[in-house]
């Protein structure tokens, strides 16, 4: 039999890294066997719905590559692929598990649904449906519905015996069966809840392995007496453990976390997050950490597969992202800053090109480009305490001595480049007999403003021109001088 795996998220928001990981196990575990994937928009949860969403799981999936064989907007031979659509499907089906005996018609009210559950409080026992309506009869059914009562369809499971099943991250597990909440398989509404309906796409869809969360290992028995009850097979089960931000916290998209697309909107490259995600909970084996999306295809196994939590780490993704900038050509890295250039940019005649040379191995997401640059459109209003460097032996005298020495040579320059500046500021060194940084520090601080920038004194020099160079290190010269006077 063909392999075949689903993706199933529901439209509730962005996709959050969780929900990301999900997809490309699912989606690799396909792949690398020769099988195929599929989408499937699981919506029953009205209530959580959110407008735009389904367009959201689309397009994330379509930014990171995995494309999928079957899915609603392209079609398939198990269709419709969003679980609204197939509502007279699941009645179908409750009905048939109604009459075989695997299900039951439930009349109980809201009040009394949850005085049992308060009951299970004080007794601090879990929640569990007491079977009230389990044994009605036939004619009283059909006499409750007549009068227009309204009713849901619960799972019939045994009351005695345990059922195991096998998971390929878990192992085997075994429970009680006495523990299995008789849950609701029908609303009132005629919408199915998550229990029955996932159970009764994976059978119709074919579909041989399921990836899901950990948080459904609970549950999966229940949904073995649904397979059962159909005299349908049971798939392959591969439940994966959460991906937590600190030890004991998942990560979620209720309380706020990051999902895929507000790291792709920080500057984080596709590729270097989907190969991150690849390894929360997942090993090659060995000690490869890059990889691409068609390598992964072509290496992803299933026993690599890890039981623990997995802790998202955003230092390492953000170190993984620049290794993936720095493995960028310059033109490539510079196509990728061009929007935050000229975003942040507004002073004519600077070269985007020599700037990308500068920034290319020292940005690690490229979000972090417009604080880089935010000198060159305006000189920050610094304070003089920036010329006294310890390590480079500065200090406010020397920095004004030398900054007025480098202006004069400066600016007799004809020509105004990285090698002509070099070539001038070599010269003043060796004359005045002091170390670079003397020199360079000054001038850096000067037409920069900050401590940090993303080239040396002699490329900021050259990224912004004689012209502008010479009116700001004119401006430190003032700077120095109104101090001094103080």
């Amino acid at each position: 039999m063909r392999v075949r795996t689903r993706f199933a998220p529901s439209p509730t928001g962005y996709m959050h890294i969780g929900n990301l990981r999900t997809a490309l196990y699912t989606y690799l575990i396909a792949r690398s066997l020769g099988g195929q994937f599929i989408l499937r928009i699981e919506d029953t949860d009205q209530e959580r719905y959110v407008d735009g969403a389904i367009d959201v799981i689309y397009k994330t999936l379509k930014m990171v590559g995995l494309e999928y064989d079957e899915g609603p907007d392209i079609g398939g031979p198990y269709g419709p692929y969003i679980q609204s659509q197939r509502k007279e499907i699941y009645q179908e089906y409750a009905q048939k598990l109604v009459e075989s005996g695997g299900a039951y018609y439930c009349f109980c009210s809201r009040e009394r649904l949850d005085a049992l559950r308060e009951a299970c409080q004080k007794k601090k026992i879990p929640y569990k449906y007491d079977g009230h309506c389990r044994n009605l009869s036939p004619q009283e059914v059909e006499g409750r519905i007549k009068n227009g009562e309204k009713y849901v369809i619960r799972q019939r499971i045994p009351s005695v015996g345990t059922t195991t099943f096998h998971d390929e991250v878990f192992g085997t597990i075994t429970v009680d069966n006495s523990t299995l909440d008789e849950g609701i398989l029908l609303k009132s509404d005629g919408l199915p809840t998550y229990n029955f309906a996932n159970v009764v796409d994976d059978s119709l869809m074919h579909i041989t392995h399921v990836v899901r969360g950990s948080e459904y290992l609970s549950s999966t028995p229940k949904y073995n007496h649904l397979y059962q009850a159909f005299g349908w097979n049971i798939p392959t089960y591969i439940h994966l453990p959460p991906v937590m931000k600190e030890a004991g916290k998942k990560l979620s998209k209720r309380e706020g976390d990051a999902s895929f697309e507000d790291f792709y909107n920080k500057g984080y490259l596709v590729e270097a997050i989907v190969n991150y995600v690849a390894l929360l909970g997942w090993s090659p084996g060995n000690d490869q950490e890059f990889f691409t999306l068609e390598e992964l295809k072509k290496i992803f196994s299933i026993s690599g597969l890890n039981k623990s939590p997995a802790i998202f780490d955003v230092n390492k993704l953000r170190w993984m992202n620049g290794e993936y900038i720095r493995k960028k050509s310059i033109e490539e890295f510079n196509e990728l800053a061009l929007p935050y250039y000229k975003e942040s940019i507004k002073t004519r005649d600077i070269d985007f090109m020599k700037l990308s040379r500068l920034l290319h191995t020292r940005v690690e997401v490229l979000s972090e480009i417009p604080d880089s640059i935010d000198f060159i459109d305006e000189l920050p209003d610094y304070k003089v305490e920036m010329y006294v460097h310890k390590k480079m032996k500065t200090n406010l005298e020397n920095s004004l001595e030398h900054l007025k020495k480098s202006y004069e040579a400066l600016k007799e320059l004809s020509q105004w480049n990285e090698e002509q500046i070099y070539d001038c500021l070599k010269e003043l060194i060796q004359q005045l007999g002091v170390k670079n940084g003397q020199i360079l520090w000054p001038i850096r601080t000067a037409v920069s403003g900050k401590q940090f920038t993303p080239g040396g004194a002699i490329e900021l020099l050259d990224l912004l021109g004689k012209e502008e160079s010479l009116r700001r290190i004119k401006t430190g010269i003032e700077k120095l001088m109104a101090k001094a006077d103080t």
